[in-house]
């Protein structure tokens, strides 16, 4: 066991953490351990060496009390580096894989746990089941599996399978609209997810990034008895902070993109940002820049490719844009070639709409901040999450159609986009809904709230 020795203070139950190695599914359960925290309640967070070393340099991790991180190392692998033709992330299997060597270090450290307390509290993410199997030969443990894309996601997925015969709380007509499964993932993928579904027999109840407010019919679609039996589901979402402090007197700290929205008009700028885990090829990246220098809108881009698997690995390409864009857009475009603040730059006041790729977690803090969102699917559950943006939710506009997502998404395409949200009748729309909805998500998490409520109900149920 890596790391200090844990400390116990006088408390019956402590919570452990195993998260996912993907960036999104690392940033929800450590914004669900500051959360579970605030209880009093002692956290310790499982990750590899490399990801907590990532966790560190991206969210600038300052020494919390209850919260206690261990890191295990895994044996070396390569990864090949991140391609533009698969969206999926393939180039990333490697590190997936290498989750499966933190079940004996995660078991070894959850025995010397449950020696101290009376109960021991493991919240995984759904892709960690493998590595948590051992918690069920422990009498004082039990496992949460954390589900990180919406309820919708896997409410759709449940109606597809029963043929669309029962009831589904959205219009029959909207349903067939519903983006296929089809090339949301690999095989290799799909073998990994089968692996961890076979360890799936044991957990009492599931936690989700998302709050009822936003899907509350989703949820009770959910909590029909034919559909989880007698597991429980907690929506104790969003986990990421909704209220975010400024400090924009200290420049010296400060980002310098958010340094830049700090001299940009209310609502006049579109965030671009797809993830960690896509690349795109040098067409598509000409085209998406003349889409935004045609659109004429301000934006910031995030311009990076994908994360690699090993810290070691191949040396990172620099993104090519077209030749003189970058002087054409001066002043009214922002370029980040690095890691950037999304939380904050979505709740600053320049902000008006988000290109996203439609990672949950994404979709959830602009949610949180009120933002209006591009929607530009690219794997897994995010197809998905863009119908319920754009066709339920109406808080969006699509940019690229999951039918039809091996075509070259072109430039008029997205300067089409971008003047929608950013400058029609219909984004202004858009926005009022999603400002609407930014206003009753953060009311939730507050006193009283929907969420606030559930995080309560899960704490109560565990034996604070």
């Amino acid at each position: 066991m890596s790391g200090n020795e844990p400390t116990f203070p006088a408390t019956k139950v402590v919570v452990v953490m195993v998260p996912f190695v993907a960036q999104g599914h690392l940033t929800q359960l450590y914004h669900l351990s500051h959360l579970i925290s605030t209880y009093n309640l002692p956290i310790h967070f499982i990750t590899t060496t490399d990801c907590l070393h990532q966790l560190h340099s991206r969210h600038h991790i300052s020494a919390v009390e209850n919260i206690h991180f261990h890191e295990f190392t895994t044996p070396p692998f390569t990864s090949p580096p991140p391609h533009p033709s698969t969206p999926f992330p393939t180039h990333l299997q490697p590190l997936f894989n290498s989750t499966l060597h933190l079940r004996h270090p995660t078991a070894t450290l959850i025995r010397h746990l449950s020696q101290h307390v009376q109960k021991v509290v493991v919240i995984h993410d759904v892709l960690m089941s493998y590595v948590v199997q051992d918690v069920k030969l422990i009498p004082n443990a039990e496992t949460y599996v954390f589900q990180p894309p919406p309820a919708f996601y896997r409410a759709s997925g449940h109606w597809e399978r029963t043929g669309g015969s029962r009831t589904f709380p959205v219009e029959p007509d909207l349903m067939k609209k519903l983006p296929s499964r089809d090339g949301i993932s690999s095989p290799e993928f799909l073998e990994f997810l089968k692996l961890q579904q076979s360890h799936m027999d044991f957990y009492v109840g599931e936690l989700y990034d998302s709050s009822r407010v936003i899907e509350g019919v989703f949820f009770e679609y959910l909590e029909k008895e034919q559909i989880i039996g007698d597991k429980k589901i907690w929506a104790v979402g969003p986990v990421n902070p909704v209220c975010i402090a400024s400090n924009a007197t200290d420049l010296i700290n400060r980002h310098e993109c958010l340094q830049w929205l700090d001299k940009q008009p209310a609502n006049s700028v579109i965030y671009v940002s797809f993830g960690t885990t896509t690349t795109f090829s040098d067409e598509q990246i000409r085209e998406l820049a003349l889409g935004l220098e045609r659109s004429g809108q301000r934006f910031v881009w995030v311009v990076r490719v994908a994360d690699t698997g090993d810290s070691v690995g191949f040396e990172e390409r620099k993104v090519e844009l077209p030749d003189g864009f970058e002087e054409r857009v001066r002043g009214r475009g922002f370029i980040e070639r690095s890691w950037a603040p999304q939380l904050e730059i979505l709740g600053h006041c320049a902000t008006g709409g988000f290109m996203s790729h439609c990672g949950w977690n994404s979709c959830m803090e602009s949610m949180s901040m009120g933002v209006p969102i591009a929607a530009w699917p690219m794997h897994s559950d995010q197809p998905r999450n863009a119908f319920l943006i754009t066709d339920i939710l109406g808080i969006g506009v699509l940019v690229k159609n999951w039918e039809r997502r091996n075509e070259l998404v072109k430039a008029n395409v997205v300067a089409d986009a971008v003047k929608t949200l950013m400058g029609s009748e219909e984004g202004g729309e858009m926005r009022r809904r999603a400002v609407k909805l930014g206003g009753e998500v953060k009311e939730s998490v507050a006193e009283g709230g929907a969420s606030r409520k559930e995080m309560d109900s899960f704490i109560s149920y565990i034996g604070l």
